[in-house]
């Protein structure tokens, strides 16, 4: 990540206590039986049974099978939510929301055997890829709540925050997937740093400037032209009638 990121690390922000052992177990579990067996074929009494507990711890952790397969978007999408409440509204918000983006990249990064893994599984399970598109979708919905908030101001505040909220996902996800797809090989965060860079370059530029009233700026030119002529010839009358004043 780039120095001038302002993302705190993830373990900076849950805690030392960490993940409860049997959330792991069932975890752990899971993929294993998805690996020998497939996803579709495993039931959550297959994971249960794998990791030694019952079916009511399973969903005190997890609603559904679906839900184990992406164990921490929510503690990250908290984490993210966090992150954005906690500026003081005196930060470039695209940088804001370029930071937060991050935070789903070290979720990703803290384990990359299991990212690249759980990568490989939902590209066969068409289910499981609209479930990660509603999860991408939600931390969109996020980032596009916090820049709305902050480009209130704008006339166009409301469509500049969802464009920028969806280019910093779709930025993010390119270079995250690019990662994925290279089984953790690569360098995540120098992928994601230049993918948000780009974004913002974009629309870093701050609210435009009010106009600037001057006595040269009083002046008032009107060109009369037919609807029908050329735009040169409406350009070269301009020019004549401030020739001549």
């Amino acid at each position: 990540m780039s120095s001038s990121s302002t993302a705190p690390r993830r373990d900076e922000r849950s805690g030392a206590a960490g993940k409860p052992p049997m959330r792991d177990a069932l975890v752990e579990a899971a993929f294993r039986l998805f690996t020998e067996r497939g996803y579709e074929r495993t039931t959550v009494d297959d994971i249960v049974a794998l990791a030694g507990v019952g079916r009511r711890s399973f969903f005190r952790y997890f609603p559904s099978k679906e839900d184990v397969v992406f164990p921490d978007h929510e503690r990250c999408l908290a984490d993210m939510t966090a992150f954005l409440a906690e500026g003081d509204g005196t930060e470039d918000p695209v940088r804001r929301a370029c930071d937060a983006a991050r935070l789903v990249l070290l979720m990703y990064a803290e384990n990359p055997g299991f990212s690249a893994q759980r990568y490989r599984l939902t590209r066969k399970v068409p289910g499981l890829r609209a479930y990660e598109l509603s999860v991408v979708w939600r931390y969109q919905l996020a980032l596009g709540d916090y820049l709305r908030r902050r480009l209130r101001h704008r006339p166009d505040g409301t469509l500049r925050a969802d464009v920028i909220a969806a280019a910093v996902v779709a930025a993010h996800n390119n270079a995250l997937r690019s990662w994925l797809r290279s089984d953790g090989a690569s360098d995540p965060e120098a992928a994601v740093d230049h993918a948000l860079g780009l974004v913002r370059s974009a629309f870093d530029a701050g609210p435009a400037a009010p106009a600037v009233r001057t006595e040269e700026a009083e002046d008032v030119v009107i060109v009369v032209a037919r609807r029908d002529a050329p735009l040169w010839r409406v350009v070269q009358e301009l020019e004549t009638t401030l020739t001549r004043g």
